[in-house]
């Protein structure tokens, strides 16, 4: 499946879990229900996924870890915070570097309406 199809349907699956939870949880809570939805859909997710950093052919386990990994394919990165800042959208990027993945998503679910904390991040490659 394309990354962009994949990314349709991680989007319906947070507007549901927000649709029911609304803003206000822990973070952990929204990634359990993610990916609880998104794994109804059809789809591969791995949560917590540790993502190790390549320095001069050197593996380094470095301990990050990306909230939800979806089909290995498009990477999910979750907030809740006030507003998300360019040190978020780096952090996704990065991610996507270190994945060789094209297409990200950071999504904060601390707001009133979700379409304000949804950014898509692609990764040029």
């Amino acid at each position: 499946m394309h990354e962009n199809r994949i990314g349709d349907l991680i989007l319906d699956c947070a507007f549901e879990v927000h649709r029911k939870l609304g803003p206000g949880l822990l973070e952990s809570t929204y990634q359990a229900c993610l990916a609880h939805e998104i794994e109804g859909s059809g789809l591969e997710v791995i949560r917590e996924a540790g993502l190790p950093v390549i320095y001069k052919d050197v593996h380094l386990q470095c301990g990050y870890r990306l909230d939800l990994w979806v089909n290995r394919k498009v990477v999910v990165e979750i907030k809740v915070v006030d507003a998300l800042n360019d040190t978020h959208l780096a952090q996704v990027l990065t991610y996507l570097k270190l994945s060789d993945n094209k297409l990200g998503y950071l999504l904060n679910f601390n707001v009133c309406k979700m379409k304000h904390g949804i950014r898509r991040v692609v990764n040029g490659l």
